[in-house]
């Protein structure tokens, strides 16, 4: 048995777009989006239901895909961290790093030795695996969010620790710890994202970023290749056009 592939590391490693889709929280659902051609499935265990119980499902119907598991977590704890990925996730996404000494925690719970000091114990992913161990750290993804002001103070500490993949920029609590709570597009919220963005891929570090239709365009031009969308605007504004197409021959 052959170590699974990470599709979305591998693709950062190539310069590719990486696309991550959110707002899927049951196996049956993964399999209805894996024919369209995502990348990876974020599974929410920060503000939604993924729990540990549930990872084993999760994490097999998106290997059944060649999707990555990606899963965030609520808490930058080692034990959660490899707890997680011992459940099968091929990812985590680590909440709120704001120093560097933060950023080498995630590595430390994510990478076996001699990069970390990851628990030894065989994930759901190296069953049968030979030499698992001298293998998974290729093949785990560590994603840290940049979602404080003081992580932005902070970025050219946490962009220089070795072991993580990416680097997220994410809008929401950004924006509330600068005081613009849910004001996403004031002009000094934009400026500091952009600001990090373009710091971490000028560092030659992979920068993530919550993308939608109407920026995703603008942050591939910045050098941002890891995008994470949700499907619930996708769903919406399918539905508005649905209804509009019926309206429109209604008299």
């Amino acid at each position: 048995m052959e170590l699974r592939i990470n599709r979305a590391k591998q693709k950062l490693k190539n310069g590719e777009i990486v696309t991550i889709v959110s707002g899927i929280t049951h196996p049956d659902d993964i399999d209805a989006v894996g024919p369209l051609g995502f990348d990876g499935i974020w599974l929410e265990g920060e503000h939604g239901s993924a729990e540990a119980s549930e990872l084993g499902n999760l994490t097999r119907a998106c290997d059944l895909w060649g999707m990555t598991s990606v899963a965030r977590i609520n808490l930058n704890e080692q034990g959660l961290i490899y707890r997680t990925l011992d459940r099968g996730a091929q990812g985590i996404v680590v909440p709120h790093v704001n120093n560097a000494g933060e950023a080498r925690n995630v590595v430390e719970g994510g990478k076996f030795t001699p990069v970390g000091k990851r628990g030894m114990f065989t994930s759901r992913q190296g069953y049968a695996v030979d030499n698992y161990f001298d293998k998974a750290n290729d093949e785990t993804l560590l994603v840290v969010l940049i979602e404080d002001i003081v992580a932005w103070d902070n970025l050219d500490e946490i962009i220089a620790v070795d072991g993580i993949d990416v680097f997220f920029v994410a809008p929401s609590d950004f924006a509330a710890s600068m005081g613009h709570m849910g004001e996403l597009d004031h002009p000094d919220v934009v400026e500091k994202i952009n600001d990090s963005l373009s710091r971490i891929v000028a560092a030659g570090k992979h920068a993530g970023a919550l993308a939608t239709n109407e920026n995703v365009a603008a942050y591939a031009e910045m050098g941002v290749r890891f995008f994470m969308t949700g499907v619930g605007s996708w769903i919406g504004s399918g539905y508005d056009q649905f209804v509009g197409n019926a309206k429109s021959v209604i008299k």
